[in-house]
């Protein structure tokens, strides 16, 4: 018996296991909706034994992951990311704004593959289809994800291709080609880099990506309420992160769904959602609604900027399909979607150098401009314990590095 099925969010069908997920063509045979989550038949409250340990990666919360059988993993320490306290940043937030808060920084540019937030779900995919006899993946990728899962699968003898946008950084391709996965470099943006991959997994009967609600993306990015557990003792009160397309406030919502009832003081922190001015249309779209009081369905509705012209470009999503899904999801924590100005990030590079001597990338660096832009406009309050998520470090973005310093 499996420790685990998928249900479709839409429906309710249920499908006993990846196996069959993947033979449906990942989407469910009832409805056709894409979307399904992982349900477990494991009692939660054994994660209270698995906090008080330090772990070796993500894995160590293997009961509550989809994979059956233990000798299928893949991993290189991915998952055990440190959560530090920057005290530079309490200090701003109370001599410049006389706010007393605690700032933690989730330090993703210390994850043990890649470097990148994303080497969990890299870690989990290559795993499920190392066990499931998969072969051959393609995804569009703005760059950390295909980063990620290029070095995942090439451990698990998966051959993948990945479409990447036009302005995709030639440090993340170079990474990518070094692993022996091929990049095929669109002529157009992340939109179309998403057609190109869906012909090419529709003529070649490929398994591709379902994106940012990927089930094997969404439970391994879950993994971080249990390390804000182990690390922090609690939720933080305040999350901050750039978004793109947006499976780390959905993997979290997850989470603290499953966990509520063992664990019934848990709730969502409030989530503020963080984009650059030149790459912004869930900011566009949630101010917008909010300027109406959020009108029934206000999450149906958003801009699409073609061809964002963003220096940034794993955050260069200008159709932000997930906006219904994870606008809710924001609203429901009292959060935000805060702009920043992509001119300033070199300001905040020097910064971070300056104080913790080391190089952030430009996506994680939107994150940490969001911080101050919350403080602003007095998105934290007395008391509150802040979580600032840096996604990736700045290995790949070596132009950005060298134009700032």
């Amino acid at each position: 018996m499996s420790k685990y099925h998928l249900k479709c969010t839409k429906c309710g069908f249920v499908t006993p296991t990846f196996l069959i997920w993947f033979q449906q063509n990942q989407k469910c045979p009832k409805c056709g909706s894409k979307r399904s989550e992982v349900v477990y038949d494991t009692n939660y409250s054994q994660l209270n034994e698995l906090i008080r340990h330090q772990p070796e990666s993500f894995w160590h919360y293997f009961d509550f992951l989809p994979l059956e059988n233990e000798q299928n993993r893949i991993s290189c320490g991915e998952g055990v990311t440190p959560i530090e306290s920057w005290d530079f940043l309490s200090d701003y937030a109370r001599e410049k704004h006389g706010i007393d808060c605690k700032v933690f920084v989730y330090r993703n540019d210390l994850n043990g593959g890649t470097g990148t937030f994303k080497d969990v779900a890299g870690a989990l995919a290559a795993a499920l289809f190392k066990e499931n006899g998969i072969t051959q993946y393609t995804a569009a990728s703005t760059g950390n994800t295909a980063t990620a899962y290029a070095k995942y699968l090439a451990l698990a003898g998966v051959k993948f291709t990945v479409f990447v946008p036009e302005n995709m950084t030639k440090d993340s391709e170079a990474e990518i080609v070094s692993y022996g996965q091929t990049v095929v470099r669109s002529s157009g943006d992340y939109a179309q880099a998403k057609v190109e991959a869906a012909q090419f997994s529709e003529e070649n009967g490929i398994l591709i990506s379902t994106g940012n609600i990927d089930p094997i993306r969404v439970e391994a990015k879950r993994t971080m309420v249990f390390e804000f557990l182990r690390q922090l003792g609690k939720m933080p009160d305040v999350y901050i992160q750039a978004i793109s397309g947006g499976t780390g406030p959905i993997a979290i919502d997850k989470g603290i769904r499953e966990l509520k009832p063992y664990f019934p003081q848990l709730k969502n922190p409030k989530m503020l959602m963080i984009q650059q001015d030149l790459c912004d249309p869930m900011v566009q779209a949630w101010e917008s609604a909010k300027a109406q009081n959020f009108p029934e369905g206000y999450e149906k509705h958003y801009p699409v900027i073609d061809h964002p012209q963003t220096s940034v470009s794993i955050l260069s999503t200008g159709n932000p399909a997930m906006y219904p899904i994870v606008a809710p999801i924001v609203q429901q924590t009292n959060g935000d979607f805060l702009r920043v100005k992509e001119n300033d990030l070199a300001d905040f590079a020097k910064m971070v150098h300056c104080e913790k001597k080391i190089y952030l990338g430009p996506a994680s660096l939107v994150c940490l401009a969001g911080f101050f832009e919350a403080l602003r406009q007095h998105k934290i309050e007395n008391g509150q314990t802040v979580l600032v998520n840096t996604g990736e470090g700045a290995l790949r973005a070596k132009t950005f590095v060298n134009s700032v310093f």
